[in-house]
């Protein structure tokens, strides 16, 4: 009888076996176009010099697979003399990105014998090239020798969570690696986001669950609980505004332990009221990368031309973020699209190789109908080297006839004060925070001092743009 059993059982999950062969051979025979040398439309060249070395790709199938291929593929115009799309992408090396065009064709990487300076190295890859990194960092998981590296991935999605919660593969992750972010208390996401995505991680488990929820059992409601009986306990919902927790968590209020939503519903009529519900602490929400709440106290007391500086505690203004780069794209266009029509704005960034934060003040409004020379006595340059308040320097503007410089249409200059005093520049196609060129020039008299010891261009980590707002009464 339980050999029976067991042959039926074996019948039962044959199907399954049947599926995850004929995936395989499908990725098999997807991969095997890499080695097609007659059909590909598209030439990528990787790394410099010597290390330079030329792939064959097929825009069809990276413009599916990557978010990055499918906006790059989309402003390059085919070669004249062959029709063919070339992407150079020189920070990048053969061996790496040899492994990612690999995963882009056939779904699969290696990672039991990869060593851990190329798992690295293969992280920073995926995350600049928005290909996939979900599948590494679930990959990395089964391995303790990884250890590193699953910090080093932390530390990605705390600053960038869209970065795992967007990617395609966000609902296959395990268990334990949603724990592992959920758990965070530095996670940069909005408590009523994470809610949504703990939600659609579960209803994933089951396909069978219906798409409306009003047609939903009690059985359903008790499957999707199941699920994530491990995930709600760490959902901070306390942080969440009264209108989403009629809107969100409302309608899923069967899933949730009976005391907690007594004490939600009591919260949002008597928010003083003592609860008997654990809360968890608010998470620590950065409002940037680069700046923190010193640097925008002096900024500012520059803005209201005080000598002395804000505390943080009387400053007049908030800085709302309008752009990351790291977040948006690090392309000029980017920043007129996003940043046309703002006014009273500043744009930081942070020198690569160094902790100096550089950075300047546009009290009028960025306009990408204009291109011109921009008049204003109100705008400043400045910079704290070491990222330090002590160390700071502040560059009024000297030629308000040259205070800033607008150029959107041509496509390679974003935010330009003065003539080269402070500027993005970007001379080639592939537009990454290590492709920019940024100018900060001694040599030009629009702003009254240097905010740099060199004139050398320099690249960037990251660069941030906010709106100065007063701070309601």
């Amino acid at each position: 009888m339980v050999r029976n059993r067991r042959s039926l059982d074996s019948r039962k999950s044959l199907p399954e076996r049947v599926k995850f062969k004929f995936l395989e051979k499908f990725c098999q025979d997807i991969s095997e176009l890499l080695n097609d040398k007659e059909e590909y439309n598209v030439i990528i060249e990787v790394g410099q010099e010597q290390n330079k070395k030329t792939f064959t790709a097929h825009s069809a199938i990276l413009r599916y697979r990557s978010s990055y291929f499918n906006k790059k593929l989309t402003n390059i115009v085919p070669s004249e003399e062959n029709n063919n799309k070339i992407i150079t992408i020189p920070n990048i090396s053969a061996q790496i990105f040899e492994i990612i065009l690999k995963y882009i064709y056939g779904l699969m990487i290696k990672t039991v014998k990869m060593d851990t300076r190329t798992m690295y190295d293969l992280m920073i890859v995926a995350n600049e090239l928005e290909s996939h990194f979900t599948l590494v960092y679930n990959s990395i998981f089964k391995y303790d020798k990884f250890k590193d590296l699953e910090n080093f991935c932390n530390n990605i999605i705390e600053n960038h969570p869209n970065v795992i919660f967007e990617s395609v593969e966000f609902t296959s992750l395990h268990e334990s690696v949603l724990l592992s972010i959920l758990e965070r208390d530095d996670l940069q996401m909005h408590e009523s986001q994470i809610w949504d995505y703990v939600i659609k991680w579960g209803t994933a488990k089951d396909s069978t669950l219906p798409e409306k929820l009003e047609e939903w059992s009690d059985e359903n409601f008790i499957t999707l609980k199941t699920a994530l009986q491990q995930c709600l306990p760490h959902v901070r919902y306390f942080q969440i505004s009264n209108s989403d927790v009629i809107d969100k968590i409302k309608p899923y209020k069967k899933i949730l332990d009976k005391q907690l939503w007594n004490d939600l519903k009591q919260h949002l009529i008597l928010p003083g009221r003592p609860i008997k519900f654990i809360i968890l602490p608010p998470r620590l929400l950065l409002f940037s990368l680069i700046v923190k709440e010193e640097h925008v106290s002096m900024i500012s007391s520059w803005i209201d031309e005080k000598k002395k500086s804000y505390s943080p505690g009387n400053n007049p203004y908030e800085f709302q973020l309008i752009l990351r780069g790291s977040k948006d794209g690090f392309a000029p266009i980017t920043f007129w699209d996003i940043c046309d029509g703002h006014a009273n704005t500043i744009v930081v960034a942070k020198v690569k190789g160094t902790d100096e934060i550089i950075g300047g003040f546009n009290p009028l409004t960025w306009d990408k109908t204009k291109e011109y020379s921009i008049k204003t006595n109100k705008s400043f340059i400045f910079s704290f080297k070491d990222g330090n308040i002590q160390n700071s320097i502040l560059s009024k503007v000297k030629d308000e006839n040259y205070a800033l410089w607008y150029s959107p249409e041509k496509g390679k200059y974003g935010p330009y004060f003065g003539w080269d005093e402070f500027s993005m520049k970007s001379d080639v196609s592939n537009f990454t925070k290590d492709s920019q060129s940024w100018c900060s020039n001694s040599i030009y008299d629009s702003y009254e001092k240097s905010i740099r010891t060199t004139d050398d261009r320099f690249s960037i980590v990251d660069y941030e743009v906010f709106e100065v707002v007063k701070k309601s009464i």
